[in-house]
């Protein structure tokens, strides 16, 4: 199959030019018009699909319920947003419902789906402090535990893949030591680890840090903190939420300038309520959220932040439009940074020969026209 636009997001810059599909890859890269086209964009922009690394769920499921048909159904309608790539990701519940909720992951891989592709799972706590906990359950967070997480890795087959903790409460960093050597990118998270700590979670093996500027300790100019620690050490990565709500855009354009284009993920945070009319009663982690009219969930009664209902695609455009971010630096927290974080950037996050063929079509007021899955067309 051949597809074509004059607007192909090739070596950071749009180019006139085809992909030509065969099965599942990107076979090659053709100066446009070169063959018969099967399918022609126009001026529509043809990029890489989105990845999204942190996000509970949508369409009214959750990772933690451990239901099979709802785990399927959100990877075949996520591509509506450009999505062709998940990490499902948990949060801290009692150790019952979080080996249900990963086992539940590992049978739905194996056993088969459609659409976006289930690329691991991210274990979100329940090795969290209790301060900067956010909307995470208190009465589930638990102190690291090597034994503990190999039994949870072993419930999920080996597909977790990333994990966040607050590195002040791994003793000795025994778990961030044992997540390296095993493949497992350890992000620092709901911590509140100064600077100093931060950077010696970093130097015995965290690569990552979850939604910077939420849940962890914030930027002073005596103390960095773990804001700071996002800003100055640029060459790990650092996951931001980008609705304009979790984080001021002004703040989104500083991370982005801090961090560059190469290191910078922006993720969803996603709750259930995604894609779900307004109205509804949900929870997270077994407590009650209620979603305001902007959009934000927040614990019920509080002004506690839960999470978001943000589309990858909305994102994008608000880090470039509202943010001011320039653009292939927005692009790429979207595809390649992501992809190279948790270990797939040999088949992920770009347009070239010898890739996976996920793809989408965007028109320029950034609504999501076609997405390709692995060479599959999914709208």
């Amino acid at each position: 199959m051949i597809v074509q636009s004059r607007r192909v997001w090739i070596a950071g810059q749009f180019i006139p030019a085809q992909l030509e599909i065969e099965g599942k890859k990107i076979k090659a890269v053709l100066p446009y018009g070169s063959k018969p086209a099967d399918e022609e964009y126009g001026e529509a922009r043809i990029v890489p699909g989105f990845l999204d690394i942190h996000t509970h769920g949508a369409y009214g499921f959750d990772t933690n319920d451990a239901e099979p048909e709802g785990l399927r159904n959100w990877m075949k309608r996520i591509p509506e947003e450009g999505v062709t790539g998940i990490l499902p990701t948990t949060v801290t519940q009692m150790p019952d419902v979080l080996s249900a909720a990963v086992a539940n992951v590992a049978k739905v891989y194996e056993e088969g789906y459609e659409g976006a592709e289930i690329l691991g799972i991210h274990f979100e706590g329940p090795y969290l402090d209790m301060e900067f906990k956010g909307a995470q359950p208190p009465e589930a967070v638990a102190k690291a535990s090597v034994e503990q997480f190999k039994q949870y890795q072993e419930a999920a087959k080996g597909l977790i893949r990333y994990i966040t903790l607050a590195p002040e409460h791994d003793d000795d960093f025994a778990l961030t030591h044992y997540c390296k050597e095993t493949g497992v990118v350890v992000s620092m998270g709901h911590t509140s680890a100064t600077y100093e700590q931060a950077l010696m979670g970093i130097a015995n093996g965290a690569t990552s840090m979850t939604h910077v500027y939420n849940a962890m300790t914030p930027y002073h100019h005596r103390k960095p903190g773990m804001v700071g620690a996002a800003m100055r050490v640029r060459e790990i990565y650092g996951e931001v939420i980008g609705d304009g709500c979790h984080s001021d855009i002004n703040a989104l354009n500083n991370f982005f300038t801090a961090k560059g284009r190469d290191f910078g993920i922006m993720v969803s945070d996603s709750l259930r309520a995604k894609h779900c009319p307004p109205g509804g009663e949900y929870e997270l982690g077994g407590h009650a959220i209620e979603i305001g009219a902007d959009g934000l969930a927040r614990l019920k009664g509080t002004d506690t932040i839960a999470g978001s209902t943000l589309n990858m695609n909305r994102g994008l455009q608000i880090l470039v439009e509202r943010a001011l971010v320039p653009f292939d630096t927005a692009l790429n927290a979207c595809t390649i940074n992501p992809a190279r974080c948790i270990g797939v950037g040999d088949r992920k996050g770009r347009l070239s020969a010898g890739y996976d063929a996920d793809i989408v079509v965007l028109a320029d007021n950034y609504d999501v026209v076609q997405t390709y899955c692995r060479g599959k067309a999914m709208l």
